[in-house]
């Protein structure tokens, strides 16, 4: 385990970094810290309001700024699916703590967001679910001091997988 003890989450939308996340800060009597709430909680609104209104641009600073604010302490963080687009927000999280990606394949994910037009997904203009996944995938990868399978893995298992792997 990192001396810092914090357990940073990144991967997929879908693929369980919130849960994954409560149950693993409960087992390890961690505190648990989501960004998408905290970006909730700073602008007073839901993800998708300020994709919609303001743009996959400004959600993403707001998502930076979010996480450059964090300054954890023995804490399991799950983090938006776009955290891995921006390279000073990485570097903040690994500086902190083990980066856990949480891999999911494509249809998996697929099927997880049955409904995406909620979900607060950062979508380029014109960008596909595949065009997202392709272009992130090698940036968890990139990132990640571990990766752990989560297709057709239950929680329970994923939370042991990660526990056993740190």
């Amino acid at each position: 385990m990192h001396h810092h003890k914090n357990i940073i989450l990144i991967g997929m939308p879908g693929a369980g970094k919130s849960t994954v996340g409560v149950i693993l800060a409960k087992s390890l009597g961690m505190q648990f810290i989501d960004t998408d709430i905290l970006i909730q909680e700073r602008t007073g609104r839901m993800l998708q309001e300020i994709l919609d209104k303001d743009g996959p641009d400004v959600f993403k600073w707001i998502e930076e700024e979010t996480i450059l604010s964090l300054h954890p302490c023995r804490a399991v963080i799950a983090t938006g699916g776009s955290v891995v687009c921006s390279g000073a927000a990485m570097a903040h999280l690994k500086s902190a703590g083990a980066v856990v990606y949480l891999e999911i394949a494509y249809e998996e994910m697929k099927k997880r967001l049955k409904n995406i037009t909620t979900r607060g997904i950062v979508l380029l203009p014109g960008q596909s679910l595949r065009g997202m996944y392709d272009e992130r995938a090698p940036l968890y990868e990139k990132y990640a001091d571990l990766t752990i399978a989560c297709s057709g893995e239950g929680l329970e298992s994923v939370v042991g997988d990660v526990i056993e792997a740190l």
